[in-house]
């Protein structure tokens, strides 16, 4: 079984650069997750971008801080594989988790937040094991939304050997650490971003910049039309034993044409 993993889509050029890859790729994939808490305009999730984004072959959408930035979000949560971190309180609206079957296979999706430099939500590790306890799963998937590297690492180590991945988000930024763990757990700190490459984490360079020059507030807001645009994230293979036989980082850049369309581009950063 063939899963793609890909990280944080940052509003529309992160919607463009998804669609492309999986217009490449769908077809050797067998389930596709992807982080959507800022693909609407950078912050937060509508029912259009959701539709979108399942349209274009995403099996499974996860959350994190921003997911509940727009309200409507608690209109339409409930009514597709939308999951928002599971260490919320309880009577949260939506979930933290789904079981679902392909090719034979349960695989638990989680998604959780971690709680260092981030909201005080319950203890992820903790939230895990009850979940895995309470779910019998071939396979199981977390997303770890979390701001602290060492966070996200003792997550890993934590629960190597009981989940299948361990795949870090939040951070926008592709990390080098993609490897299995001693007990057989594919790890990695953040799988990085989808969305305008000469950006700051996906936003404009000037509202960035400005923030930091001044500190003073300013509206950050999507690149409207980048040169180019990126797919970050993992793509790996399970066998029938649910061990990972096969896995590699995904980072595709697309460059604009004078006609605004984007084509594959092999050039590097």
């Amino acid at each position: 079984m063939k899963v793609a993993f890909l990280g944080d889509v940052v509003g529309r050029p992160g919607r463009r650069a998804v669609h492309l890859w999986l217009e490449e790729n769908r077809k050797e994939i067998d389930l596709c997750i992807v982080n959507g808490e800022n693909s609407a305009a950078g912050f937060g999730l509508t029912e259009k971008v959701a539709k979108n984004l399942f349209s274009y072959g995403v099996d499974v959408l996860t959350g994190g801080n921003h997911t509940f930035d727009k309200k409507e979000i608690f209109q339409f949560i409930d009514n597709y594989p939308i999951l928002r971190p599971a260490n919320y309180p309880e009577g949260t609206p939506g979930k933290g988790y789904f079981l679902i079957e392909v090719k034979g296979k349960k695989i638990l999706v989680i998604s959780l937040m971690g709680r260092v430099f981030m909201e005080c939500l319950d203890n992820p590790f903790f939230v895990f094991d009850k979940i895995v306890e309470e779910n019998e799963a071939d396979i199981v998937i977390v997303d770890f939304h979390a701001e602290a590297t060492s966070e996200k690492q003792a997550f890993g180590f934590y629960v190597d050997g009981r989940a299948t991945a361990v795949l870090g988000t939040h951070t926008h930024i592709q990390t080098a650490d993609l490897r299995i763990l001693p007990q057989g757990t594919l790890y990695i700190t953040d799988a990085g971003m989808c969305g305008a490459v000469d950006a700051i984490i996906g936003m404009g360079k000037e509202e960035g910049i400005y923030r930091f020059i001044k500190q003073l507030p300013v509206k950050l807001k999507v690149p409207e039309k980048p040169e180019r645009i990126q797919v970050s994230g993992v793509i790996f293979e399970v066998d029938k034993n649910g061990k990972i036989v096969n896995f590699e980082r995904i980072f595709q850049i697309y460059k604009r044409s004078e006609d605004g369309s984007y084509t594959r581009w092999e050039g590097t950063l």
